[in-house]
This record gives C-alpha cells, structure tokens and sequence, in this order.
C-alpha cells in the first residue's frame, strides 16, 4: 500500500512538471479561462466599475453573477479532458504507455496519476479565476467557494471518464484533441447554460437529457446559487453513474498499445 502510494504521488510530480514544461498546455487550460471571466465580464457592461453595474441591464447583471462564472468551469473541464484524451494517445503513439505497463507500477495507479493532475489544475485555474475576479471583476464573486470546488472536480471527474473512453479509441494523437472537441463542446449549447432545456424543440431536449454535462451545469450552477447539495442529490448521482459506465467501457477497450 505504501510502495503504490509513493509511486502515485511520484507519477503525479512527474506528470505535473510534464504539463508546465508545455506552454501551449497551460496557456490553454490555465490562463484562456481566467482571461476569458475577465474579459466578457468587462464587455458585458460596457465597463469595469460599480455605476456601470448599476446601470447594466438585470439580465447582464444576472449573467455575470451566475453564467459566466459557470461556463467559464465547464470551460476548465473541458479542456482538462481535451489535456487528458491528447497526452494519452501520444503516449500510447509514443509506446510509452507500453513502457510503463512493463514496470511494477499497476496501470490503474498510472492512470490515476493523470486525473489527480487534471483535477488538481482544474482547482488551480478556478483559484486563479476567483482571485483575479475579486480584483478586477466588474460585479465580484460572492458564492460558497469551497463547495463550488467540490462540485467542479466532481463534474471534472465525472467527465473525465468519457475523456478516457475517447483516448481508448482515438486512432492517432493527430485526431484526438479534434475528436475530443467534436464530442465534448456541441454539449454546451444543450446543456441549459444559455438556453433552458424545456426551451429546446422535443427531439433536442430528449439529446439534452441524456448528456452529462447538462447535469454538470445544473449542478455548478445550483451550487454556485447557494443552493444546497440536497437539491442537485439527482445531478450528483447522474454523474457518478456517467463515471461508473464510462470507466467500465474504457476498461474494456482500452489500448496500451
């Protein structure tokens, strides 16, 4: 138990300096998403300061307290899954997945090594972005931080299993971050972010219903609220759901080589 925690927490360092020695890597997950909550919260009112807010329309105002900051995470989920589905195909293309599966390290542990790290930058970038809000966003952030973070690493994890099941069938890393984003950001526009799902016409709403990242957004949205954990205890168990399935298929047809 110890040898396996020791080499989990070694994978983990390693992982972790591999993905801050590519820039393009934290640019894309780290800072893209910061900058953006910054940004559209600045132009949604036309200005950066109190009278603006003040003078910004409920609906602006109503968005930048609770959507943008919401899909600003789904964003961060995103692309820690994007991160996931590419680095693996280029390591089973590389044949390092096949070296490491050589070594005494078990593969589960290899591979839960590569979603502590997705997890911990997703943490990471929504610290970043609830800091860089307190200083330079236009309405501020005020929202139950500690289990918004419970609920995005949730969600992250949740649809990280998928990201695993992509890069198990993903036939070269040239295709997977394409494949990756053709699967994952078409869910964003049905998943009730910017348009209620009872909104949609019946056959989009049926495709809605059935994506996870509809409960990901009903989930970080509630809880960003403030409503309780009791209120979401369905988005909670769909997603778990989503992991338990996802993980089973990936385990399945999961290449090393």
């Amino acid at each position: 138990m110890q040898a396996m925690l020791r080499n989990l927490l070694h994978l983990v360092w390693l992982e972790t300096k591999i993905f801050v020695r590519e820039p393009l890597g934290v640019v894309g997950s780290v800072a893209v998403p910061v900058l953006l909550f910054l940004v559209v919260g600045r132009i949604a009112i036309g200005g950066a300061g109190a009278r603006a807010v003040q003078e910004a329309a409920p609906g602006d105002v109503a968005f930048l307290r609770t959507d943008l900051p919401v899909f600003v995470a789904i964003l961060i989920t995103l692309s820690a899954v994007l991160s996931l589905v590419t680095i693996i195909a280029i390591y089973r293309e590389g044949g390092i997945l096949k070296r490491l599966r050589a070594t005494p390290v078990r593969p589960p542990t290899i591979l839960l090594a590569h979603v502590l790290v997705k997890l911990l930058f997703t943490a990471v970038t929504l610290g970043l972005m609830v800091l860089a809000g307190r200083r330079f966003y236009p309405v501020g952030v005020d929202a139950p931080l500690a289990a918004f973070t419970v609920a995005l690493v949730l969600s992250t994890w949740s649809l990280l299993s998928i990201g695993f099941v992509i890069a198990s069938v993903v036939p070269t890393a040239r295709f997977a971050q394409p494949l990756g984003a053709l699967l994952l950001y078409p869910m964003i526009p049905l998943s009730g972010l910017f348009t209620p799902i009872d909104t949609l016409p019946p056959a989009l709403e049926t495709v809605a219903r059935f994506l996870p990242l509809t409960y990901a957004v009903s989930l970080l949205r509630g809880i960003w609220s403030g409503n309780p954990w009791s209120a979401h205890l369905g988005d909670v168990a769909v997603l778990g759901l989503v992991f338990v399935v996802a993980t089973g298929v990936a385990s399945r047809v999961f290449r090393w080589e």
